[in-house]
């Protein structure tokens, strides 16, 4: 039998989203919490490199400035740290316990962590993609997010294709994998169904070769109605299916709870076009890799 139903694959067609649980185990969930553990017990972030991640506009440019931007810039083949807001003091030392103080992990755990290689390439997750057509999808990037209790960060409204563009576009899909039970009382993820119809109102490029800051923004994020979103809570284990047009966000994680998820993106990378203004970009060392194992 199938994971992902007609239904559900209807369903996905016709909103931009769809949650389907029990993709992993309870155990798979706590084992890939508990390595993450341990990758964070062993980070070493420079001074410079401790930056906090913003999805505002304004914000996103402004810690291009205050910080390196070629951390996030080169991280699409690495494993890098970034941080929620307030948890370092004016000498860039951290002032919450460091376990604490991430907002997210990214962007090529796929690639290099053998537990979350494991999972991106999963029997049921190849056959998500089977179920909805996918003839030759790629991973573009992978990404643990914390949502720490009291301190989790809003995510505004937003598209993925403002950050990862394809021509055509509607290539890219989200993986959105709960390893607690997202809540609307810790942030779950909220969406605006059937708004991937629709096509992005602002992109995130590089700016040409010299020039500083290394990315910018074209076009400006459309204001959208408060009362469309609808709430998609997910019980551990669970996975979120996401379009990449469909305009989704969550709010600020004020609860006790914490809010792990493990998350990736795919590309259909056939008879498509990966922009070359796009902050990610492949490189010799990590060139975006098959979904489908032989």
């Amino acid at each position: 039998m199938d994971f992902m139903t007609d239904r559900d694959v209807q369903t996905y067609v016709d909103d931009g989203y769809v949650v389907l649980d029990g993709l992993l185990t309870s155990q798979e969930c706590d084992e890939l919490r508990q390595k993450m553990t341990e990758i964070v017990d062993q980070m070493d972030v420079p001074e410079h490199c401790r930056t906090t991640f913003s999805t505002y506009h304004d914000e996103q440019l402004k810690t291009q400035m205050q910080g390196n931007a070629d951390y996030f810039i080169t991280s699409g083949d690495k494993i890098c740290f970034f941080f929620e807001k307030g948890v370092f003091d004016d000498k860039a030392e951290f002032i919450v316990p460091k376990q604490r103080s991430l907002n997210k992990v990214g962007h090529a755990l796929h690639a290099y962590e053998p537990l979350y290689k494991k999972v991106t390439h999963s029997p049921k997750v190849q056959g998500i993609a089977k179920k909805l057509g996918l003839a030759n999808p790629v991973i573009l990037q992978s990404m643990y997010i914390f949502k720490q209790p009291g301190i989790g960060g809003e995510v505004t409204p937003h598209q993925d294709a403002t950050f990862l563009y394809t021509e055509p576009l509607g290539r890219v899909m989200g993986m959105w994998i709960a390893l607690e039970d997202a809540t609307v009382n810790n942030g779950c993820l909220w969406f605006i169904p059937g708004s991937h119809s629709s096509c992005i109102s602002r992109r995130m490029v590089r700016t040409p070769k010299g020039t500083y800051p290394l990315t910018d923004f074209i076009g400006k994020e459309q204001a959208y109605d408060e009362e469309k979103f609808i709430a998609a809570p997910v019980k551990k284990g669970g996975v979120v299916l996401i379009h990449g047009q469909v305009v989704h966000r969550s709010a600020e994680n004020n609860s006790e709870d914490s809010r792990h998820v493990y998350t990736f993106h795919i590309m259909e990378s056939q008879d498509t076009c990966w922009s070359p203004d796009n902050w990610l970009q492949p490189t010799e060392e990590l060139p975006f890799p098959p979904l489908y194992t032989k």
